[in-house]
């Protein structure tokens, strides 16, 4: 345990480990979280220049002009939408127009009324589409479903299992304002991950390789078994850095988001923000999910860091290897085969915490598994696998 102690306040003591923790905290709850409320993303528009810094009351306006439309999403209620947005759109009420839920609704039409569609230019489909023709909004829901399955090739055990899932969906869906679930899922924790793993790679790539430019090694290693006591409260450590990285960001980034956008909307089903998505989940079940692929993930890539770190004797080349297994599957990925690109995004953060919105699977031994479940998994594999490559590696570099 001492050791452990003299070895995380020695990370915590160098000022790129500092720096770079607060660069993280600041760029993701400052602009990626209460600017992006307030101004850039929930903000009402402006013009072409951008948006107003209103977006806490504006939310308000919108989560209340929503519940006219609880507590559930039927045929009816969306024909009301769009009649609603259509009314005021020929008087000329722009106030009202803002306060709709006009993007998603959109999304909507454009899933379950593809054949309503105009080449229209510059018009969203709620302001045109004629809103006594949207019929059978659920086996509407259902056919796309079929249909992107059978455009997409997926077919036979595939099929049935995705089918499987999406009859676990309860319908009709529960229904409240869904652009500011839309921003928290699809884009804003998505996105956290790189910039978190940006802070490991420099925190953690000359955890090991760093003893050699400091020429403290020898002197810690000189006593029996030091080498493995030292390696294993630096894997400690690592890991302990992670977990407290990432509790400096989700725990200010949940704050924030209760303070702007509340609880309302929790129990609504994913499939407000995608219709095809076939996970029987609602806001509240898919963040959770999203901020666990994200600690799984980052704790995967340190371990990952890491092990790279106790191959070389240069903290700059160990640095330039973290950044490498971040940025070269970024390249690669296009070209690959389909099933290799999935393969690929089981390593730690290559994947992405919205897949939870798609249907990506694959098979593990003869069996069909939903991909989001694999990328919450995998990581952990490699946590196990590199944790005592490295302490060996790290005895085979002393003794060496």
């Amino acid at each position: 345990m001492d050791l452990f102690c003299v070895e995380h306040k020695k990370l915590w003591s160098r000022g790129s480990v500092k720096i770079s923790v607060l660069l993280c905290i600041i760029y993701i709850v400052v602009f990626g979280g209460i600017l992006q409320y307030q101004w850039l993303t929930l903000g009402s528009s402006k013009d072409i220049t951008g948006s107003h810094f209103d977006g806490y009351e504006y939310i308000r306006e919108r989560q209340e002009y929503a519940k006219r439309y609880e507590p559930l999403l039927t045929v009816d209620t969306l024909s009301e939408m769009v009649s609603d947005y259509q009314r005021a759109g020929k008087n000329g009420d722009d106030k009202e127009l803002k306060k709709t839920d006009w993007s998603v609704i959109s999304s909507w039409l454009q899933t379950l009324y593809p054949e309503l569609q105009r080449p229209v230019i510059y018009q969203l489909m709620v302001g045109y589409v004629d809103a006594s023709a949207l019929t059978d909004m659920y086996a509407r829901r259902q056919t796309a479903i079929e249909t992107y399955m059978d455009a997409s090739g997926i077919k036979g055990r595939e099929k049935d299992y995705l089918l499987s899932m999406n009859a676990k969906v309860d319908t009709p869906f529960s229904y409240t304002w869904t652009e500011g679930w839309r921003t928290v899922l699809a884009s804003l924790i998505p996105d956290y991950g790189m910039i978190i793993a940006i802070v490991i790679i420099v925190s953690l790539a000359p955890l090991f390789s760093g003893e050699w430019r400091d020429g403290t090694g020898t002197m810690i290693l000189s006593t029996k078994d030091g080498w493995r006591k030292d390696a294993v409260a630096k894997m400690g450590v690592g890991l302990a850095f992670t977990t407290e990285v990432f509790t400096l960001v989700a725990v200010p980034s949940i704050i924030v988001q209760m303070v702007f956008l509340g609880l309302s909307g929790w129990d609504t089903p994913i499939q407000c923000i995608k219709m095809l998505a076939i996970a029987p989940m609602n806001m509240a079940q898919a963040e959770i999910y999203e901020y666990l692929f994200l600690f799984i993930g980052i704790t995967g890539f340190a371990s990952v860091v890491m092990l790279i770190s106790s191959f070389f004797k240069s903290d700059r080349l160990a640095m330039m290897g973290g950044f490498a297994i971040l940025i070269a599957p970024m390249f690669i990925a296009g070209h690959l085969p389909y099933r290799a690109q999935l393969t690929l995004d089981l390593f730690p953060l290559v994947g992405n915490a919205g897949d939870i919105f798609r249907m990506y699977t694959l098979n593990v031994f003869g069996k069909i598994v939903w991909l989001p479940y694999l990328e919450i998994v995998t990581p952990l594999l490699f946590v196990m696998i590199c944790i005592p490559i490295s302490v060996m590696r790290w005895s085979r570099m002393q003794k060496a």
